[in-house]
């Protein structure tokens, strides 16, 4: 499965807005690769784990959040081609009562299930997880282990998602992604044309992701699109959930909550505001994450919000 480049299908999308402004717009289906090592996690990892196979480890050590989709891919991923799994996530009081933990967070419970060994850290060391020396403790802990940055994101990664657009893409005028770390839209971006036009929508705030962007690419036909975050990484709100809701009901594609519905919700509300030419032609990637679904309904169960299809 990882051994070959595997192009995904793209879907066209049929909207009054989208022919009011005369605009063609289909998704990539990226989360259609594999159920569970989906989208751009599948495209990070594939020559990640070819590397560490090619360099004699047998354990695969990667970083995360309790809601993951990195660390769930990563245990699916390791178990799928016979390497051991440990991940460290961020939060050290989820360890304290580890069997709550995982009978409420479906993304640690199915990373368990898949064999991956979690070791929790306090958030203060966790900013500590790219320096030598906490790299080091993780050896004298662990032994050696191939190492994988929070997120995926590495120059390997990016070659990955280098392999995201095909020949069947090079008539599309507009290529837009949804940003974390950036490595995802790097991959991209160098795959792209001179004459396309790429588009971030970044899930988290600040400006800095430009920089992390350009050390990946020397490109400059990309832009990005800071105004639909919804407050920041795993933030959510009402208009967002009636949104894949919606857009579940009416294309029977399932977006999820922390990436690629808000670069959709974004890229409506841009067209309806006049922002693109008529009869551009857009390709949305669909970067996966449906895991994420599930803990985030519990989530919104708790706040009494309205959950997610």
């Amino acid at each position: 499965m990882f051994s070959s480049i595997l192009p995904t299908k793209n879907e066209e999308i049929t909207h009054p807005l989208l022919k009011e402004a005369s605009i063609q717009l289909h998704i990539k289906r990226e989360d259609l690769i594999h159920p569970e090592v989906s989208g751009n996690k599948f495209r990070k990892l594939k020559y990640n784990l070819s590397e560490a196979k090619k360099l004699g480890f047998d354990t695969i050590l990667t970083f995360g959040g309790a809601y993951s989709n990195h660390i769930a891919a990563t245990a699916a991923a390791g178990k799928i081609v016979g390497l051991k799994t440990i991940g460290v996530i961020r939060g050290e009081e989820l360890g304290e009562t580890i069997e709550q933990t995982l009978s409420e967070n479906d993304t640690l419970c199915q990373a368990v299930e898949y064999g991956m060994q979690l070791k929790f850290i306090t958030r203060a060391s966790y900013r500590e997880k790219t320096t030598s020396h906490f790299l080091e403790k993780l050896k004298q802990e662990f032994g050696t282990f191939y190492c994988i940055p929070e997120g995926g994101t590495n120059q390997l990664a990016i070659q990955g998602c280098t392999e995201i657009l095909g020949q069947q893409d090079i008539h599309f005028d507009v290529i837009c992604c949804a940003v974390g770390t950036g490595g995802t839209i790097a991959g991209v971006i160098n795959a792209s044309t001179n004459n396309q036009r790429v588009i971030g929508f970044p899930a988290l705030r600040g400006d800095y992701i430009q920089s992390e962007i350009a050390k990946y690419t020397k490109k400059t036909n990309w832009d990005i699109e800071n105004t639909y975050h919804f407050g920041g990484y795993g933030k959510i709100n009402t208009t967002l959930i009636e949104f894949i809701n919606t857009f579940h009901k009416n294309h029977q594609i399932r977006l999820d909550p922390i990436y690629t519905s808000k670069m959709l919700y974004g890229l409506f509300d841009m067209m309806k505001n006049g922002f693109f030419r008529k009869n551009t032609r857009i390709l949305a990637i669909h970067t996966g994450g449906l895991q994420g679904i599930a803990g985030m309904n519990k989530k919104l169960n708790k706040k009494g919000l309205p959950l997610i299809d």
